[in-house]
């Protein structure tokens, strides 16, 4: 029996199947080569980097929940220099897609990082973390207001011809109108969702148990919600999905490309099960051996019909 066609494409990017570990949990691939190397994946997209160092929040930053955890990490990263010394040339080794998560505090800073890194021939593409708080408009979040959203969009696309994915807030009113927005302002994906606020009370001490206060709740306590998101999302607009958001097993992989997804995210599930993606491939593939599918494009959107 031939095996089914699993390879995805995201706005001309060519991935051999749709997992891709989510942005932050995976580092730059090195830590997992214990596991498998990168070459499994559909793509590798990176932690985020910026244009400075940022050293992150202070401790404690990790909290774990039920049904997931808390993180406050604050995008720690060396900055984009470190990050072409570094990770460039162990990424190179590979023939795996390159996704650059990149983060900014100012539409300018966002701007500067993807035009440095659009000249490294092994940075395949962008993922656009508008979660980051804009300093110059008093902390709020590019991802909360549309035409903030759009307005960095707009600026990142004007600094490269590759493709460009937004990765967009969960802590919104409505997230299908931001993603409309993103999407006429030049995206071409969407990355959904990132992690929804939420925080932790030590009892005893009577105080946040974050040093940041609150967090990011990420795992399959979110599930629902980014499934939910990710349903509206592809009903309204025209670029593919990146589907994240609690998502541990093919099983719920498969739910997100049914709702609407081209691809997948693991996050927190690999922090669990090192090989969770590597088993996830596998399981998705067995599933459309299973049901008689001939690839996994038959799967997109079925549960719209």
């Amino acid at each position: 029996m031939p095996q089914p066609i699993m390879a995805v494409e995201i706005s001309g990017l060519k991935l051999k199947n749709p997992v891709l570990p989510a942005s932050g949990t995976y580092g730059y691939g090195k830590e997992y080569l214990p596991f498998f190397t990168p070459d499994r994946l559909g793509a590798v997209v990176t932690k985020g980097v910026s244009l400075t160092p940022w050293p992150g929040n202070q401790t404690p930053r990790i909290h774990e929940t039920p049904g997931g955890m808390l993180n406050a990490i604050g995008l720690q990263n060396p900055g984009v220099g470190q990050f072409i010394k570094e990770a460039i040339p162990f990424l190179r080794r590979y023939q795996t897609p390159v996704i650059v998560n990149i983060v900014g505090k100012t539409i300018e800073e966002y701007a500067q990082v993807a035009e440095i890194l659009n000249e490294q021939p092994e940075v395949s593409g962008f993922e656009l973390n508008i979660s980051c708080p804009n300093v110059k408009e008093g902390g709020i979040a590019f991802g909360v207001d549309p035409l903030m959203a759009a307005l960095v969009t707009s600026e990142v696309r004007k600094k490269t011809n590759k493709p460009l994915i937004v990765k967009l807030s969960p802590n919104v009113t409505d997230i299908v109108t931001i993603a409309r927005h993103v999407e006429d302002a030049g995206a071409d994906g969407l990355s959904l969702i990132n992690t929804l606020l939420g925080m932790a009370i030590d009892i005893r001490k009577r105080k946040p148990i974050l040093a940041n206060l609150v967090g990011g709740l990420s795992g399959p306590a979110i599930k629902p919600v980014a499934l939910r998101m990710v349903w509206q999302t592809f009903q309204k607009v025209k670029i593919p999905i990146i589907g994240i958001g609690g998502i541990c097993t093919a099983s719920d992989a498969i739910e997100f490309i049914m709702a609407g997804a081209t691809a997948v995210g693991i996050g927190t599930g690999i922090f669990r099960e090192p090989l969770a993606p590597v088993k996830i491939i596998e399981g998705i593939r067995e599933f459309l051996v299973e049901e008689g599918f001939a690839s996994i494009a038959e799967l997109k959107g079925v549960a719209h019909c």
